[in-house]
């Protein structure tokens, strides 16, 4: 069978029907390759290249006009989107933007498209060797899935099975112009070592390693596959309709069901997945949880907390300045503890005071016959203890009249009454 990038392709677009395709195209030889090789296929498949610009190198503004130039040389209509690396999740650099990247893909995609990377076998190796030393199992040992859904569409990785001098024979062959990204050479980063020195010395040892680690990848996944199907289930039985997880339940399911099912809600809430070693001290916490202690495990941008015999995935947030106070008439407050307050409608005559909760607050709630310390509140209605903290309370000369959209005593309900609105407290989750 040839391995050639012209044929490997004609097979998977086969496969693959007639999905309209969008390249995801940096300029490096790669995306260049495949782009060219779809952009020459005939019949043409229907075809656009997205670039993204990180915007971390000095050229990359260059690099976006030379890949425009390459697609209006193959006549492919081309999109640049330039994205902001966020890099204050403490995830690193490359992790940062390949999450900006994959959000800039599953914003474009429309329904039934298929972003299509260039990722290839050299590539699939790097992967699970990686998540080798990381620890992984069965999901991480898959290396990358040849297809995924992805915002309205499918991402979608032809290559895996071809090795890279495929690609880079048909750079050669079309004597094709690419980008070189210098961050490709730099050793510090864990891919780049990889493979300039122990993937080169594997294959001296054992010329087969890549196949043979690309063949283990797929059974992994296989692994994987049948693996899902269960802890998929549990997932419905254990999950409620916050989005929180039955602690007991989950620490009772199989390990190989554990770890996944956690890595999986957690993506879902949009966080990122703990270490093996974290993972391991929240399944110890979960097993010494008692009423008086409130388990915290916390990593990168997230934080998994246990409360009332469930689990809650949130995202880390900066600490709190429990002096903060501003007058507020009903306009769109932003919140330093996160989130906003407004009004419903209208606006309040005169300002009130909002602030934070600094302890030994209370209220008589309109209709109530009694006065209630806002702790005994909370806890009647069940607010998680880390959140009552960043509850905006408001204020009329240093008189409490309500907090936030939950409570109003009978001041604030005249106060708002008059305004002829109500306010809204929007969470920051």
């Amino acid at each position: 069978m040839s391995s050639s990038l012209t044929a490997h392709l004609d097979r998977a677009l086969d496969d693959a029907g007639e999905a309209a395709l969008v390249v995801a195209y940096s300029g490096g030889p790669d995306s260049t390759a495949l782009l060219h090789a779809l952009a020459t296929r005939s019949p043409r498949p229907a075809l656009r290249a997205l670039h993204v610009d990180h915007g971390l190198h000095a050229e990359s503004g260059v690099w976006a006009l030379h890949c425009r130039r390459f697609c209006e040389s193959l006549e492919v209509p081309f999109e640049a989107i330039r994205v902001t690396v966020d890099l204050t999740r403490g995830e690193g650099v490359e992790a940062a933007a390949r999450r900006a990247r994959r959000a800039a893909f599953a914003a474009v995609l429309k329904p039934g498209e298929r972003i299509v990377l260039a990722h290839h076998r050299d590539d699939q190796v790097e992967t699970v060797l990686l998540k080798l030393l990381r620890g992984a199992g069965p999901e991480g040992l898959a290396g990358m899935r040849a297809c995924r859904p992805l915002g309205a569409g499918l991402m979608w990785r032809p290559l895996l099975g071809l090795p890279r001098i495929a690609l880079l024979d048909h750079i050669a062959e079309f004597d094709l112009d690419t980008v070189h990204d210098p961050s490709n050479d730099d050793p510090r980063i864990a891919r780049v070592y990889l493979r300039g020195t122990v993937v080169p010395a594997l294959a001296s040892q054992w010329p087969q390693a890549a196949v043979s680690i690309a063949h283990s990848a797929r059974l992994c996944g296989e692994a994987a596959d049948s693996l899902r199907e269960g802890w998929m289930d549990a997932l419905v039985q254990l999950r409620d309709e916050r989005g929180t997880l039955d602690a007991a339940g989950w620490l009772a399911l199989p390990p190989a069901w554990r770890a996944p099912l956690l890595d999986h809600w957690l993506h879902a809430a949009g966080l990122s997945a703990p270490t093996t070693a974290q993972r391991e001290t929240l399944e110890r916490q979960v097993r010494e949880a008692s009423a008086e202690r409130l388990p915290l495990v916390g990593w990168a941008d997230t934080e998994v907390r246990v409360w009332r015999g469930r689990m809650w995935a949130l995202r880390r947030r900066p600490s709190l300045d429990e002096g903060w106070s501003a007058p507020w008439r009903g306009e769109r407050l932003d919140l330093p503890g996160g989130g906003t307050l407004s009004l419903t409608a209208g606006r309040l005559d005169s300002p009130l005071t909002v602030r934070y909760r600094q302890g030994g607050e209370s209220l008589r709630p309109h209709g109530d016959r009694h006065t209630r310390e806002l702790r005994d509140l909370f806890q009647q209605d069940a607010v998680p203890p880390w959140e009552r903290p960043r509850i905006p309370l408001m204020e009329v000369g240093g008189r409490l009249i309500a907090v936030a959209d939950k409570w109003l005593n009978d001041e604030g309900k005249a106060l708002f009454d008059a305004a002829g609105g109500r306010p809204v407290w929007h969470r920051d989750d």
